[in-house]
């Protein structure tokens, strides 16, 4: 495929389908029973569907809690973008695009708040064991950068994700689609916490992908999602998991409070949206990392107080470059981004499971039942 054709595909991704889908949430902001059985289905598919990524879950059963491990292991290049002001990540700077490195093995998404870092060291261990890394005499030091979010309310405080769950996560890591909500990073995430625990939601990993129609073109997304804020459906814009009203009944509106000066509970850093998204596109470093900030913009389309104080939200990009001889375009790939982020934040609300032992109910329980 030529430049230009390759260009024309993703300018007219409207009339593919996207389009439809996004409009199909404008006109339904005041969605009934009825209009909501009409909706466009969210995206499907998973961000495995791009050329040489593979998938790992381990999920600690003695806690809601895990890591999730994404696999490159020809290499790939990678941006991140930081949003959040409570960030917990590792070799986040080695993406800089004035540093040297410019390959990475592994992504590594975790809960257990600083001390799921740890889980990296675990993908490091594997890829050392399979000769992966970057090569250093006889040896090699594989490139893993992570981040976390903060679980350990939910549960016992003193299980979080180590070393050895990295590592049987990559040893679980494959190319086939995965399972979604209370599953590795995203076992232990909640949602709508202004308020405080006793009325947020389960919140859970999601992922979705996008084939551009007449290329080869794939752009797919992960985001576990334990955000502050309200969730939303990028389809509708109503809420669909946050803060619950005293009486079980509806959603309080986080924003609407916040604007109408309600003196809400102070957060105390239990968040963070933590996501990545994978393209088999060639792009360099500079160019993934602004792919990156506009991935953040699905963050904002379904997650509302987004980017906050107890917030540490973080998206990484990685381009496998499988798509060779293309030239792509950064600001189209960045837009589908941002479309398939806010998908998959949507998929891992709705694949979630309640935690009725930590008074944590799920959207299926929640608001699902209560329209049917």
């Amino acid at each position: 495929m030529d430049r230009r054709n390759f260009t024309k595909s993703l300018i007219g991704l409207g009339a593919a389908g996207v389009g439809t889908v996004m409009s199909a949430g404008m006109a339904n902001a005041a969605q009934t029973k009825e209009t909501a059985m009409e909706l466009t289905p969210l995206l499907g598919g998973s961000i495995v569907d791009v050329p040489g990524i593979k998938l790992g879950h381990h999920t600690l059963s003695t806690r809601p809690t895990g890591c999730s491990v994404l696999l490159c292991e020809e290499g790939a290049t990678a941006g991140v973008d930081v949003r959040g002001s409570a960030p917990g990540t590792r070799e986040t700077d080695l993406l800089d695009p004035i540093n040297m490195v410019d390959r990475v093995h592994a992504i590594m998404l975790s809960g257990g708040s600083a001390y799921g870092l740890d889980a990296a060291s675990g993908v490091m261990r594997y890829l050392e064991e399979n000769k992966i890394g970057f090569k250093i005499g006889n040896g090699v030091v594989p490139i893993v950068p992570a981040a976390i979010l903060m679980d350990l309310g939910v549960g016992d405080f003193s299980i979080r994700p180590d070393a050895e769950a990295g590592y049987q996560a990559c040893l679980a890591a494959n190319a086939t689609e995965s399972a979604e909500g209370n599953i590795g990073a995203g076992a232990g995430a909640t949602v709508g916490k202004m308020f405080g625990p006793n009325f947020s939601m389960k919140g859970g990993l999601g992922t979705a992908s996008y084939k551009v129609p007449g290329t080869e073109v794939v752009v797919g997304a992960i985001v576990a999602v334990n955000a502050v804020g309200d969730v939303y459906d990028p389809r509708t814009n109503q809420i669909i998991a946050g803060a619950r009203n005293e009486d079980g009944n509806g959603f309080r509106d986080t924003v609407g409070a916040i604007m109408n000066g309600r003196n809400v509970v102070k957060a105390v850093g239990a968040n963070t949206t933590i996501g990545a998204i994978a393209t088999n596109v060639p792009f360099n470093k500079a160019q993934l990392k602004k792919i990156a900030e506009m991935a953040h913009d699905g963050f904002a389309r379904s997650i509302n107080p987004i980017h906050t104080m107890s917030d540490g939200d973080t998206i990484f990009a990685v381009s496998t470059g499988k798509l060779e001889g293309v030239e792509g375009n950064v600001t189209a790939i960045g837009t589908i981004a941002a479309f398939v982020m806010a998908q998959a934040i949507a998929r891992a609300i709705m694949a979630a499971e309640s935690l009725t032992e930590y008074n944590l109910p799920a959207w299926r329980d929640y608001v699902a039942k209560a329209s049917n």
